[in-house]
């Protein structure tokens, strides 16, 4: 048997044993700079490293584990580490210590536009796009045709998608994003974009699309979306994780931790 046959024999998972990210600043090396940061309130997110340079500290020592069924909701404030958490799963980002192992198809929607070349056509992007999911060139063409009526762009996926407007370019990329069946969708903030009559379609899609899916990661700020389609949470704070639980727990437990930073 494949690796591929046994690894769909088994379903998808996605786990990450301690994981911690940083950033370094560069141009932060002066001791009046690091103090002054430092001073105004890091919440703990600012350090330094053995060169002695500024440091983000965007997650520290995460451990989670997802399996088949886990409709998982991100909570958490501005720069509490959803979204950066998010790209470690999805391989973007590597962490600097702990492991993170993933286990089937994974389709990031938190940055759709990935991969996007503005001097070739539609066309060429949607090939490009679709490779970049992993996507073989069989595949890419056989979703080709649902691909091309979705985005409703007619005869401008002949030509360079630098002449699109920002309502073009949203149809483009997110008819490819949702072109297949996840098994993994990580996605940060509900899809709005177009016009009121593609807004409509694309709600439409994305139902569809996160329906299918093994496993959802789902950042939002919107209780509503994630009461709809969530039944756990995790709740990041700080670049920690805070609480991990069902859903009207994890809420709560935001709640309790804004009114406390807020007193």
């Amino acid at each position: 048997m494949s690796k591929a046959s046994i690894e769909a024999s088994l379903g998808a998972a996605l786990s990450l044993e301690n994981v911690s990210v940083s950033f370094p600043i560069y141009h932060g090396g002066s001791r009046s700079l690091k103090k002054s940061l430092l001073f105004r309130g890091s919440g703990g997110q600012l350090a330094t490293d053995a060169n002695d340079r500024i440091t983000v500290e965007a997650l520290r020592h995460v451990s989670l584990q997802f399996e088949v069924g886990d409709r998982v909701a991100l909570i958490g404030s501005n720069g509490a580490g959803k979204t950066t958490l998010l790209r470690v799963m999805a391989g973007v980002y590597e962490p600097v210590s702990g492991t993170a192992r993933t286990r089937g198809r994974i389709s990031p929607m938190f940055d759709i536009s990935l991969g996007i070349d503005s001097e070739i056509s539609g066309y060429d992007n949607i090939r490009l796009r679709g490779l970049i999911l992993g996507l073989s060139p069989e595949e890419i063409e056989e979703r080709m045709a649902d691909i091309v009526e979705f985005t409703e762009l007619g005869d401008y996926l002949d030509i360079p998608v630098r002449t699109y407007s920002s309502g073009m370019m949203t149809r483009l990329t997110f008819a490819v994003a949702t072109c297949f069946e996840p098994e993994i969708l990580l996605m940060d903030e509900w899809i709005m974009a177009g016009d009121a009559a593609f807004l409509s379609k694309a709600q439409h899609r994305v139902e569809t699309f996160v329906e299918k899916a093994s496993i959802l990661v789902l950042a939002s700020h919107s209780a509503e979306v994630l009461k709809r389609w969530c039944n756990k949470g995790v709740l990041m704070h700080k670049g920690e994780v805070r609480f991990e639980g069902e859903l009207a727990q994890t809420l709560d437990a935001y709640a309790e931790v804004t009114s406390r930073d807020t007193v």
